[in-house]
């Protein structure tokens, strides 16, 4: 009853910040031509998804965001162990690996264009580099943050190294780990859409940017809005993934 609730008071504030977006933009508060109205964006919705291939680059967008994310767990949950292991490592390491997280990496998409080409494995390519770094941070912080009594029991009833890992540090850490996973998601598919705008590659990020190009203010806005509803999928199912693993 609470989850509809909080959807309910959530979807309500969108639509009173659309009801006075539109006034706004009637009454010319904001120009018409800078910020198309609600209206206007609902009605280039429809002509949007009926004459643009917003399937196919939806898929695109979605498919290139979630396997560079898939691959930054794979390699940023065992790094982070690693560092957490390894206290020497993640001392040297950790303030390095921190100042990539806050530099702005997408600024490096023409060495990428170089070496992966101008294709999708740049677009993931890119994605990966910026979702790994918050995925072995919070991995390293979810593990040391892990109450030592939980891996003295498990030692104390001869539990191996490996079962104390997968048995005891990953459960205990995994919200933490999560939201590591969530923040790689939003910095990748924030670099992705990002590179496919600039560099012209299929995907969301280019149908925003070629509708831009025709001057298509509404119908841009309304592709804004499928990359939004895109990024709510996105979190929607990183929350029933966790709950997922947390049943397990």
């Amino acid at each position: 009853m609470r989850g509809w609730a909080s959807s309910a008071t959530g979807l309500a504030c969108v639509a009173v910040l659309a009801l006075l977006l539109e006034l706004a933009v009637a009454a010319e508060l904001i120009a018409g031509y800078v910020v198309a109205p609600p209206s206007a964006m609902l009605a280039a919705l429809v002509t949007v998804v009926a004459e643009e291939p917003v399937l196919e680059d939806f898929c695109l967008t979605f498919g290139a965001t979630l396997l560079s994310t898939l691959l930054a767990v794979l390699v940023g949950v065992p790094l982070g162990y690693l560092l957490h292991r390894r206290k020497l490592l993640g001392r040297a390491y950790e303030s390095w690996i921190g100042a990539l997280f806050s530099a702005p990496l997408v600024l490096l998409y023409p060495i990428f264009l170089v070496v992966f080409g101008r294709s999708i494995r740049v677009v993931i390519a890119m994605g990966f580099v910026v979702a790994v770094v918050p995925i072995i941070l919070k991995t390293r912080e979810g593990l040391a943050a892990v109450r030592p009594v939980l891996v003295n029991v498990a030692r104390a009833f001869n539990a191996s190294e490996a079962a104390v890992t997968t048995k005891v540090l990953l459960p205990a850490a995994r919200p933490t780990i999560f939201t590591g996973v969530r923040l790689g998601l939003i910095y990748a598919m924030t670099n992705i859409v990002g590179i496919e705008f600039l560099a012209n590659l299929s995907g969301l990020g280019f149908l925003v940017g070629e509708l831009y190009d025709r001057y298509d203010i509404p119908g841009m806005y309304a592709a804004i809005v499928c990359l939004i509803l895109t990024s709510a999928l996105f979190y929607a199912l990183t929350g029933r993934l966790e709950r997922w693993v947390g049943a397990r």
